[in-house]
């Protein structure tokens, strides 16, 4: 990395995105990004990273866990070398990584992404995978079903080693041998089976030596009761290593013969290990894209040094190359001048590197070939070279490199020598620059180089922000505002005697002190217009809220609109369902007049329909409107309503029964004569039948009423329409018995035309019923098939 990325702090950004990768390979190439210079490769780097933070806050981050790189390994089996266990199992780990990739590969949907390729690259080894992992256990460790055979050998083993035990667990339990025994135990030496025994008893014990304890007391003895037994297992262990060879070598083989395949899935997973890395400190620094682009137009909104705390950090606006090459900041000491130009730097090479800026939405940053800085102080004891020889160094190689494409960054240029020459020198400095072509951001005290960007097109000022009434720098950036270095004000703050401020004021020339008061005047003008602006903003959200405020409403009036019509569109067609029976009924009461034009009283009941029909005219009329429901009484029934109450129909003026208690939208059907409508229970009045002559069981007066006859008495009429055949026989069985018991001659049972089905159960019951003298169907006027009119005894 050069010497200007890491004046930069380059560096130190990509060692937090470092921290950020699951495996070696991919924190090396981490620490390794270098800035790409030109506008295709930087678009290219940052598409990656985009489509990486995309796919991961859709999909979340895949992960890899710790991977070791195995490329040395593969080489080997893939010449044919055996592989160790330990070898084995990175190569097992590697895979499980290539096929967890490969898995979250496969859910991606939607438009291609720049990562396809990538992934495309990685290849899932699935049985070569589940084969190392099954065999293996451990670096030391082969599972027993690695093979029948070794898993044979290894039950023999266990086999041979219970007949040694056995024959010891004799010797240790006898007492004739337990006082030869320094302990009761079996133990091993080189993988055979012994007892410790006294060294004064060892000839006691036949067998063979194989070790002395460290005192000398003790030695190990293998009797020659478990010699053959032991000599067994070391044969079988020789058989058992020899398998896991041939086993550690068919693996080997199977890694070898995939050897390409997988090294070249691993070099994938390491790239996109590093895009998903990229990702994760965009989303830990809350970084967005910013537009790209090659004209050097720089434009940074709400700018945030990466590496200051987010808690700590004041975001910054910067503008550069619109309508002005260079900018000059000034402001006091510890004012964030310089913090300010590493952010622009700084975010210029992260950007050149494919990584996400903190920045706001909007943001827009050029790509270029070079970020020429001179910050902070190079004096060097050994080169005998002061803080103003090295600072000119520095600009003397910035002017060799700088170009049309070139970032320039100077910071406190023409410090450390006369003030006088050092400003000439920084003009002229500037003037160079500019005539190479170079972006250019320098910072300053002196008031020259303020006043040259004043007076030079293409140049301008900028300041950082200081408080002075607290003393502290606000670190808000300010282009087009020069700034003052506040030393009076500050000195004076500090207690320093106005005597003496006054005596300092009067050395500074009469140019300068104007140029002071003109800068003072300036950033009076600017907070003022400043504290307008923040209240235009106040007003403007406060307008937004009383928009939106006013959209929600006519939203919810929209809504309630709807529900009303909703309604309204209900009440209308339970309106029209009553016209419609309305007007049945007016027909048929016109087939009844025509029947009976010959009949004596046929004008008289002409002038009854008549009356009746404009009645009824009027109270179409009045439900007309299917909005508002007609209820001048503001009615409300003494009880709900229900199946089998007598009710009067407000728009027919007539009485009914109800057949079905109100449905969810209050709708009700009325049984009223021969007429069954569905009408809203408003429209219906409740009759009290404490307070009117009802017939047994409540059976009403017919109210057909356009027949000149006399009304019959309403306890000689019993009206079971709507019921079954069972229930209308019971009822028909009191209402005999109560007329006999009141001498009625004659009795009229309404049972309606419909199927019949009622009619003939009503006429077989008065067939058989004692009390029933003769029986026969009402003639014209009275109902004629639908009643039936029957004599009592």
């Amino acid at each position: 990395m050069n010497k200007y990325c890491k004046a930069l702090e380059l560096d130190k950004v990509l060692l937090r995105l470092s921290k950020h990768c699951c495996c070696a390979d991919s924190r090396a190439m981490a620490l390794a990004v270098e800035p790409a210079d030109n506008l295709r490769d930087v678009r290219a780097l940052m598409r990656f990273t985009s489509d990486a933070n995309a796919l991961t806050n859709r999909y979340s981050t895949p992960s890899i866990g710790s991977i070791e790189n195995c490329s040395g390994a593969l080489k080997r089996a893939s010449i044919g070398a055996q592989l160790s266990p330990r070898e084995l199992l990175d190569v097992a780990r590697v895979l499980r990584a290539i096929e967890t990739i490969e898995r979250w590969g496969h859910q991606l949907e939607g438009d291609p992404t720049s990562l396809d390729i990538l992934l495309g690259s990685v290849v899932a080894l699935p049985t070569l995978q589940r084969n190392i992992s099954a065999t293996i256990l451990s670096e030391d460790e082969i599972a027993d079903n690695a093979s029948p055979e070794l898993s044979e050998i290894r039950r023999k083993i266990r086999q041979s080693g219970a007949r040694a035990r056995e024959v010891l667990d004799r010797m240790v339990r006898s007492a004739t041998y337990q006082k030869f025994l320094q302990e009761n135990i079996i133990t091993q030496r080189d993988g055979r089976f012994v007892v410790p025994v006294k060294i004064e008893y060892r000839n006691e014990i036949k067998g063979l030596v194989h070790d002395t304890s460290a005192s000398g007391s003790t030695v190990f003895i293998e009797p020659m009761g478990v010699v053959e037994a032991n000599n067994e297992i070391r044969l079988l262990q020789s058989r058992e290593q020899a398998e896991i060879r041939r086993i550690l070598q068919e693996l080997s083989a199977q890694v070898g013969g995939c050897a390409e395949s997988i090294k070249g899935s691993y070099e994938a997973i390491v790239e996109l290990d590093l895009y998903f890395a990229k990702s994760r400190l965009a989303d830990e620094m809350h970084a967005t894209i910013p537009n790209l682009n090659e004209n050097g137009v720089v434009f940074l909104k709400k700018a945030r040094h990466p590496l200051i705390e987010k808690e700590k950090v004041v975001p910054i606006e910067l503008r550069l190359g619109d309508g002005f090459d260079t900018l000059v900041v000034t402001g006091p000491n510890t004012g964030g001048k310089t913090v300010a130009i590493k952010t622009l730097g700084l975010l210029v090479l992260m950007a050149q590197c494919g990584l996400m800026l903190p920045v706001a939405d909007g943001s827009s940053i050029p790509v270029f070939e070079n970020v020429l800085v001179d910050i902070g102080d190079e004096q060097s004891i050994e080169q005998s070279l002061s803080t103003f020889s090295a600072h000119m160094t520095n600009i003397i190689r910035i002017l060799q490199e700088a170009n049309e494409k070139s970032l320039v960054l100077l910071d406190e240029l023409g410090a450390g020598t006369d003030p006088v020459e050092g400003a000439a020198l920084a003009v002229a400095v500037i003037e160079q620059l500019r005539a190479q072509r170079s972006r250019v951001v320098a910072t300053t005290h002196y008031a020259e180089i303020k006043m040259f960007a004043l007076n030079t097109e293409g140049v301008e000022n900028a300041s950082c922000e200081f408080d002075v009434a607290t003393l502290r720098p606000t670190y808000r950036l300010l282009t087009g505002v020069p700034g003052r270095s506040n030393a009076f004000a500050i000195s004076e703050r500090l207690g320093l005697p106005v005597e003496i401020i006054e005596s300092a004021r009067a050395h500074i020339s009469k140019e300068n002190t104007q140029f002071e008061d003109v800068v003072s005047q300036l950033e009076a003008t600017r907070q003022e217009l400043e504290h307008e602006r923040e209240l235009a903003q106040t007003n403007r959200i406060e307008a937004q809220r009383t928009s939106q405020e006013a959209d929600e409403l006519r939203r919810t009036m929209q809504a309630e609109r709807e529900r009303e019509l909703e309604r309204a569109r209900q009440q209308a067609r339970g309106i029209v369902e009553q016209v419609h029976a309305q007007a049945q009924a007016m027909l048929d009461e016109l087939d009844e007049l025509k029947k009976a034009k010959d009949a004596a009283a046929f004008e008289e009941r002409l002038a009854q329909a008549k009356v009746s029909f404009r009645a009824d005219m009027r109270k179409l009329q009045d439900l007309a409107d299917p909005v508002t429901r007609k209820n001048p009484e503001n009615y409300t029934p003494s009880r709900p309503l229900k199946r089998g109450d007598t009710v009067r129909l407000l728009s027919m003026n007539r009485e009914g029964t109800l057949l079905s208690a109100p449905d969810g939208q209050g709708y009700v059907t009325v049984q009223a004569g021969i007429l069954k409508t569905k009408v809203h229970q408003s429209e219906v009045r409740l009759v009290d039948m404490g307070k009117k002559r009802t017939t047994f069981n409540n059976a009403g007066i017919s109210t057909r009423g356009v027949s000149s006859k006399p009304v019959r008495s309403e306890k000689t009429e019993l009206d079971r329409r709507g019921m079954t055949a069972d229930e209308a026989l019971v009822e028909l069985d009191r209402f005999i018995d109560s007329c006999v018991l009141s001498n009625v001659p004659s009795i009229t049972i309404i049972h309606g035309k419909g199927t019949g089905v009622l009619r003939a159960a009503v006429q077989q019951r008065l067939k058989s019923h004692k009390n029933i003298k003769t029986f026969r169907l009402g003639a014209y006027g009275e109902g004629e098939s639908g009643v039936t009119v029957a004599e009592l005894k």
